[in-house]
């Protein structure tokens, strides 16, 4: 319903909704400024209900006089359609050093960004952490990804030193094994990888970085793209995201402008 009255709020944002006169050009345009902004998972659900509400307009309520619904753009959902989304290195700084790590919550927040920027963790895999995961003589961390796969990784000293200082000097005594803490009432490990997203955007807003996409992976994929910048492969990438397929890493190929530079071909008229 949101979805609807924003399609219409930009349609008509003065009068009462004529809907002889939409136009399918104001259709297009409505669904592709949507999909810059979102993820495709959610640009299809744009695509759904626009076209249910098309439909609904034409077989229902006799509102249009044209099936409208086949106007809406379809989202390209094939394999390795997108591009990551990520930050350069010095803007992931940025971010980080905008927490107040003199607070409990800017010494969380610290850490949290720090295994979502060094280590490439998803949301769920931070909020899923327990204090037994941390291995601190061996300097190592256990990960529990999708579908209970578990992975030992390396702990950088940056790392741990936020996290020691979390657990030391922050983190709110309570009976949770969960490592990080909710800021209120209940003390509990967060719901869900949705707090972890919205602890990102806040951060992204707190330091003043204008990013379309918000979400926990912007940092998540901009390890990776750095790494890439740096010379490293797709398989050790790969390796650092925990991808069990070489396939779901090729995404980032579309990210290295200098070997596709070597790849691609003249464009006429282009050495003038």
């Amino acid at each position: 319903m949101l979805l609807v009255r924003a399609f219409l709020g930009e349609c008509f944002p003065t009068d009462d909704p004529d809907f002889h006169q939409l136009r399918a050009s104001a259709i297009a345009d409505f669904v592709q400024r949507q999909a810059k902004r979102i993820t495709t998972k959610h640009a299809k659900n744009v695509v759904s209900a626009l076209r249910s509400f098309l439909r609904h307009l034409l077989l229902y309520r006799g509102a249009i006089d044209t099936d409208l619904a086949a106007c809406v753009p379809t989202i390209a959902t094939w394999s390795l359609s997108s591009v990551p989304k990520f930050l350069p290195a010095e803007q992931i700084q940025h971010v980080l050093d905008c927490c107040d790590r003199d607070i409990a919550i800017g010494k969380r927040d610290y850490a949290i960004l720090l295994l979502l920027a060094r280590l490439g963790l998803r949301a769920g895999e931070v909020v899923a952490l327990t204090l037994e995961d941390i291995d601190w003589e061996a300097g190592l961390i256990t990960v529990r990804s999708k579908r209970k796969r578990v992975a030992q990784m390396p702990l950088p000293v940056e790392v741990g030193a936020a996290m020691a200082d979390y657990l030391r000097k922050a983190r709110p005594a309570c009976s949770s094994r969960r490592v990080f803490i909710r800021g209120k009432a209940p003390l509990v490990g967060f719901a869900n990888s949705i707090a972890i997203c919205s602890l990102v955007d806040r951060a992204l807003q707190r330091a003043g970085v204008e990013s379309v996409y918000r979400g926990s992976h912007l940092f998540r994929h901009s390890p990776a793209t750095q790494m890439l910048n740096q010379g490293a492969s797709l398989c050790e990438i790969g390796d650092l995201l925990r991808h069990r397929r070489p396939d779901t890493t090729a995404i980032y190929a579309k990210v290295d402008l200098i070997s596709l530079r070597s790849l691609a071909l003249p464009w006429p008229g282009g050495d003038r």
